[in-house]
């Protein structure tokens, strides 16, 4: 299997637009910043949840604490990943209990890895809400999960992959799709 670039769906600008759309709407339905927190879901959900607390920041002028969350023991998955799966910390430097939480990934697509976000989030504890924010939905969901802030819909095929860069992780910013060739 070989994946094939197929087009450039957002550059850094499309991105960091994005990312302060997602942060006025985050504001704005919390109406302000009180008693809300950001996590990040590991590996690209932790450098888009820091950008958008720093966009938050800069619009209120009132931080917003992040969290790192692993969620590699909690994927329906995990016997088909590896035999000793790499297990990362999870971060959460403040009690969720009671937070307004808005958790942050990359890609929305089956709804499993926030089914997964979502269990990992309870075990730590009982948060007033939980919200969510990705950069990219491109649909095919399997659960019955939608995100609250969407950075771009791209309606794709299931032969495609939706690939997020980041400057953080990867050097660069751009998201690209592409398509698996047999």
């Amino acid at each position: 299997m070989q994946l094939v670039e197929k087009a450039q769906i957002m550059d850094s600008e499309k991105i960091r637009r994005a990312l302060t759309r997602i942060a006025h709407e985050v504001i704005e339905r919390n109406r302000g910043v009180d008693n809300l927190a950001l996590i990040g879901i590991r590996r690209r959900g932790v450098p888009l949840a820091e950008r958008l607390s720093r966009g938050i920041k800069e619009i209120e002028g009132a931080g917003v604490p992040v969290g790192i969350l692993d969620i590699t023991l909690y994927r329906d998955d995990l016997t088909t990943l590896a035999q000793q799966p790499v297990l990362h910390k999870t971060e959460v430097p403040f009690p969720v209990t009671g937070k307004r939480v808005v958790l942050v990934d990359d890609v929305l697509y089956t709804g499993r890895t926030v089914r997964a976000a979502l269990d990992a989030i309870i075990d730590l504890g009982r948060p007033e809400c939980i919200q969510l924010a990705v950069l990219v939905d491109r649909g095919h969901r399997e659960l019955p999960i939608r995100a609250d802030y969407v950075g771009k819909n791209v309606p794709t095929s299931r032969r495609e992959v939706v690939a997020v860069h980041l400057e953080e992780v990867d050097g660069i910013d751009k998201v690209i799709i592409q398509e698996i060739n047999d």
